[in-house]
């Protein structure tokens, strides 16, 4: 894990949020030692993969995301879209929650979303697609969930377990180059699409808003922590779930932009006790 703590290398200051900074002043050598130790106590945990775990789940997120576009190429020959289409159609996975913003533990699931252009209905996903899925060797525990407020098919794939939603575009064809964030993603869907959609447009906009992300995911994994060792992670249980928590975090670096973690993570108490 990488920390600035010379003034060297911060940022051009820009407001981040709804108001100015509450301080912008640089990292000290206490903050820095501080902020090591933080990352050695949290080492036990479990909180941190090593390179070839992150690896391997960028293996397996590969693999997912061609045998999506493989399965929406074959749909599109069985409903006799022109070849000049098939050839273009695409689709996308697109990772969202705590492994886009960086910061899921050992073991962590993946959430992701399946986003197919027009021709692929809801149906295709949950019928076709749930039986390619099934024929994978690499696939185990399979189940979908079409009933939940955001419908999901869950799955094992080569080790890692994959809760996988799935969004329809009113597009034709759907680029690697895709940016969800632009609202016109959202014309004509219906609201299980963009409540699919939703987790990675909160995602990415929380990863754009923060001034440092290094710093921002090291305070976000040791906030996660200490609520999961005292029970208050869980929004079905009526706490703060993970998005909540990442949002909380990211308007402390907002506050603070130039703070380490250590310093964020007492700001974070400071500022929400009171708040």
């Amino acid at each position: 894990m990488k920390e600035t703590c010379g003034t060297s290398r911060l940022q051009a200051q820009r407001h981040y949020g709804i108001t100015s900074p509450i301080c912008l002043a640089p990292p000290n050598g206490i903050d820095c030692i501080h902020t090591q130790k933080l990352i050695e106590a949290m080492k036990p945990f479990g909180v941190f993969e090593d390179e070839e775990q992150l690896s391997h789940r960028m293996f397996v997120l590969h693999k997912l995301n061609n045998l999506a576009k493989e399965w929406i190429s074959e749909l599109g020959q069985s409903k006799n879209l022109p070849p000049s289409t098939i050839a273009n159609v695409g689709g996308k996975i697109f990772t969202f929650g705590s492994y886009r913003l960086g910061v899921h533990t050992k073991g962590a699931d993946i959430d992701a979303v399946c986003v197919a252009p027009r021709h692929v209905e809801r149906s295709d996903f949950f019928q076709s697609f749930f039986e390619k899925l099934k024929h994978q060797e690499a696939v185990k525990h399979l189940r979908a969930v079409e009933d939940a407020y955001v419908p999901v098919v869950k799955f094992e794939f080569d080790g890692i377990e994959i809760d996988l939603v799935f969004a329809r575009l009113s597009m034709a064809t759907i680029s690697d180059s895709l940016d969800l964030r632009d609202d016109s993603c959202l014309k004509s869907l219906d609201i299980r699409c963009i409540r699919s959609l939703n987790g990675c447009r909160v995602t990415d906009q929380i990863v754009r808003l923060v001034p440092n992300l290094e710093n921002f995911r090291l305070a976000l994994r040791a906030i996660k922590l200490w609520a999961k060792r005292r029970g208050i992670y869980s929004n079905i249980l009526g706490f703060l779930g993970g998005v909540s928590w990442a949002i909380l975090v990211a308007r402390t670096c907002q506050l603070y932009p130039n703070a380490l973690a250590s310093t964020l993570i007492n700001r974070f108490f400071m500022i929400f006790s009171k708040w």
